[in-house]
């Protein structure tokens, strides 16, 4: 069993997997995405074909993408026999679903419903939802995503210990870790961080924990947005990983701090020239709300 595997809610934690099978011919990024998550937890060779009958009663054996049906306790993940109302899910959605992922990654990767559109309604569907014109589409395209679809396309069998498998295993892992990382880190934050309700507006704090974070700030934005604080929120204060004081930094640019505005503050050691961070060795709550207060920007009177 991989480290991965026993990193996933242990209400989702997949049986072992023998083969990963999908299905030949032109590839996309769902069923490739699908195959990364699966090859990163379970280690096993991918092989693109039709499943047969007996591939399909087989849990040992995961049927990504083709097979028409979704039976995860059977390790089959295909959505084309949904009907055409459904809500846009792919294989990917349904593996993700399976390992427990799908809430966090919904919220937390904003390429997922993108690729969930384009997998079920095509380019032209998606982009008119995403308000932008067919031409736009095409300009994301990458060297990476067409030489990696390709690749993996003309594979019959990928075996761990080969390029591209490793690289599916990757991808895999990256995904999984960072979205198992960001959820421990979402989860901190919400213990330790207070909200401080100033004018108009609110102020993030993060004490000083012991350990410390390796990046303090990491996340916060997306707790913000978790919370629904995101537009609420003008400043962070956070633990400064470098010494024993504090960052103050604007939250999404805004302008109601300028950081320069404390820049000759005796423990004020940093202050960016654009005004969006400042580094301070005070410690104090009672020094860090002064330090705040001098840096705010006054608002015109009505």
């Amino acid at each position: 069993m991989s480290d991965l595997r026993m990193s996933l809610p242990s209400t989702s934690t997949p049986a072992p997997l023998s083969l990963i099978l999908t299905h030949p011919g032109g590839s996309h990024k769902d069923e490739f995405l699908a195959c990364c998550l699966l090859a990163a937890v379970h280690r096993v060779p991918v092989v693109r074909r039709e499943p047969t009958a007996e591939d399909l009663a087989d849990p040992s054996i995961a049927v990504v993408d083709v097979g028409g049906e979704h039976a995860p306790e059977r390790n089959n993940f295909d959505h084309h026999q949904f009907p055409a109302d459904h809500p846009p899910v792919c294989a990917l959605s349904l593996v993700m679903q399976h390992l427990g992922i799908y809430e966090d990654a919904r919220k937390f990767c904003d390429w997922l419903e993108p690729a969930e559109w384009f997998d079920t309604r095509g380019p032209n569907v998606t982009a008119k939802w995403l308000g932008v014109d067919r031409d736009t589409m095409n300009k994301l395209n990458s060297p990476i995503d067409v030489t990696l679809l390709r690749r993996f396309a003309k594979a019959k069998r990928l075996e761990p210990g080969e390029p591209l498998w490793e690289m599916l295993s990757y991808i895999g892992e990256d995904l999984l870790a960072y979205l198992r990382e960001l959820r421990s880190r979402l989860d901190h934050l919400a213990q330790h961080s207070e909200l401080w309700s100033i004018d108009d507006h609110e102020v993030l704090f993060l004490p000083r924990t012991d350990p410390i974070p390796d990046e303090p700030s990491a996340g916060i934005g997306r707790y913000l947005e978790s919370i629904g604080k995101d537009t609420r929120v003008a400043a962070l204060i956070y633990p400064d990983r470098r010494g024993g004081g504090y960052g103050l930094s604007r939250h999404n640019d805004h302008p109601r701090y300028d950081f320069t505005r404390i820049e000759s503050q005796p423990d004020v050691h940093f202050a960016h020239a654009r005004g969006f961070v400042a580094k301070t060795s005070a410690a104090e709550v009672t020094r860090l709300r002064e330090l705040l207060d001098l840096a705010k920007v006054p608002q015109a009177s009505s």
